[in-house]
Parts: structure tokens; sequence; C-alpha cells
């Protein structure tokens, strides 16, 4: 007797493996905006694609340093040691620039983003040449085609997340982001160099922030306004916005960084003004190194905005990607258990 299996239950026998190396196996042409224009992603399964074994997804957004290689093996290396390679579709996209100072190598009709200056990629900043698409929209669609149900029966859980130049952009699209899935989105803050402060207050001169002890001192308004004007502007504040973010009301960003969920994951030893550390007044408003800004930041939105954000500090880790998305304490955030 011949025995035959159904082609309509093949792609659910046969998943394919995921996708690891960051070469052009592992890569996906993103369309957004006119037709013939894309971002590049890296991804551990296809995104268009139907995959009944995907129970998260976890976008991880590169330093100022465009590297999605290389954030993208970071990332799956952390979804193997939390044992959810198989059911997680790890995305890491690419924010590549061909204007200003930065000079990467694009493919033809592939977007390439402003990479310096407030309305960069960092902030949801337009594309070059491209008004109306933003990196902030790139976001968008990962998250749109995640929850399609049709390919992804079984995603419970979204979590987006960078590191350094990335923390900043998950920051700011925490408060900006206009989609709302039907799975809970988690923004994981990592070792940024400033955060977006939601009014014109900041520490007090002399105060200090711990993780334990509260702060000694408060928050109040900047003492130095006057010799930095700038200090209140986005991407440091909500002042002359741009992109994106633009055209929502000064109280949508406060609400929707509130509410959202959103944990700040800082390294025990990023304390040293190194690898593109924002020397700039408006950043050095926030505190005096990555870890005081963001101990400063955590304390701040919970004590003037009710926010039940997190904080967890990474032992033994400094400004490192691939250090923070290892770790023990960043596992269970990047790669949640699932609910089904």
């Amino acid at each position: 007797m011949t025995r035959r299996i159904a082609v309509a239950f093949l792609p659910t026998l046969l998943a394919a493996a995921p996708c690891t190396t960051a070469g052009t196996e592992c890569v996906e042409r993103i369309p957004l905006g006119p037709a013939g224009r894309f971002a590049t992603v890296y991804r551990s399964h296809p995104l268009t694609e139907r995959n009944p074994g995907v129970k998260r997804l976890t976008v991880v957004v590169h330093g100022q340093g465009r590297n999605a290689d290389n954030y993208f093996a970071s990332a799956t290396a952390g979804a193997f040691l939390a044992g959810a390679l198989e059911s997680t579709l790890v995305v890491s996209p690419r924010f590549g620039s061909a204007s200003g100072n930065c000079r990467d190598t694009l493919a033809a009709g592939e977007i390439s983003w402003g990479c310096t200056g407030r309305a960069d990629w960092r902030g949801g900043g337009e594309a070059d040449k491209l008004p109306g698409v933003t990196s902030f929209h790139l976001a968008d669609e990962l998250i749109r085609l995640a929850s399609d149900r049709e390919r992804f029966p079984n995603l419970d859980s979204i979590v987006i997340t960078g590191h350094s130049a990335g923390g900043q952009f998950t920051h700011r699209y925490a408060a900006a982001s206009k989609v709302n899935p039907p799975a809970r989105v988690h923004y994981v803050v990592a070792n940024p160099s400033s955060y977006l402060y939601l009014d014109a207050t900041r520490p007090r001169p002399g105060a200090s922030c711990g993780v334990q002890d509260g702060c000694r001192g408060e928050f109040q308004p900047f003492a130095g306004a006057n010799s930095c004007q700038v200090f209140n502007e986005w991407r440091n504040g909500l002042e002359k916005r741009s992109g994106y973010s633009a055209g929502i009301p000064d109280e949508t960003l406060r609400s929707n960084l509130a509410k959202r969920r959103v944990t700040y994951l800082l390294g025990e030893l990023d304390t040293l003004p190194i690898a593109g550390f924002d020397r700039s007044c408006g950043a050095m408003a926030q505190g005096e190194s990555r870890l005081a800004r963001g101990i400063n930041y955590w304390h701040y939105i919970r004590a003037e905005y009710r926010a039940r954000h997190e904080l967890v500090i990474v032992p033994a880790c400094g400004h490192n990607g691939r250090c923070m998305f290892t770790a023990d304490q960043a596992l269970p955030l990047l790669f949640p258990a699932s609910t089904k």
C-alpha cells in the first residue's frame, strides 16, 4: 500500500531549521515606501512564510556602527542559550546609510537612513529622500508581519530591544509607536547614551541615584538651561520633534511611555565614556555615565509619571552588546516563556 501525506500538512511537519548565520542566506528584504524600495533585515525564520512553531518575535536593533550582522549573531546566540531558538523569530534590521559621514554599501533600491543629527534613525527620522518613510515605520512593519495570524498563529509575545544607539531607538519607539498588535510588546532598553525626558526637569546638580537606596536629591527644572538651550530637544526631550513622532501630541507620548512595559537593561561596568558616548550638554544633564543615566531615568519615570518600568543590572558587563544579550539576567526578558 502506498502511504500518502497530504501536501497541505508538509509545511507544519517539515518546518525549516532556524537560520543563524550572518550571511545572505539569513537576509530578507522588507518592502517599505515607494515601489521598489526596501529595508534589509537579518532574520532566523522567513517573515513571509507560515510557521506555527514561532511563539515570539524578538527585534534586536544595532548600535551606531550599523552592524546588524553582529547583533543578529549575538541575538541568536542568546536564543540558543535560552532554549528558544526554534520558537523565536529573531530579527535584526539594518539602518544602513550612505549620507553624511556614513558610507555603507547599499544595494540598488535599498533605503538609506540618516545617520547623524537630531533627526537620524535613532529617533524615528525620515529616510534619505523619502519623505514620510521613517525608521520607526520599519519597526511597525516588522510587528505587523509577525502579527499575521495566518503566518504565525501561535505568536504570543513581542520584544523590541536595542543596545547603545539601538537602545536610544528602542526608548523613543516605546513612546511613539502607533501599532497595537494582539501580542503585548515589551521594550528592553540596553545601555543607551541618553533617554527621552518627558518634561524640562533633570537630576538636581549633585544628586545621585542608586539601585537600592533611591535618589539623594530630586528632579527639578534644569539649572543649565541658559547655557544649554538644546537640552530638551528631541531625542533628549519633546521639543522640535521631526519624523515619525512629529505629529503626536506631547501628552500621548507621555502616556504611551508611562503605561507601556519597559525594562532598562544596564551593564554594571558601563561607566566609561567610550564607544560613541554622548558628551553633549543635553546628554550630560542626564548623568555622568551610561549607567548613572539609566538609574537616574528609572527613578525619574517612576517618581514623576508613576510608570511601572523595571531595572535590571547585568553583572560584569560593560558597553558590549554580546555580553548584554547573552547574560543570564537578559535571557528571560528577550526570550520570555510562551503562554501557549
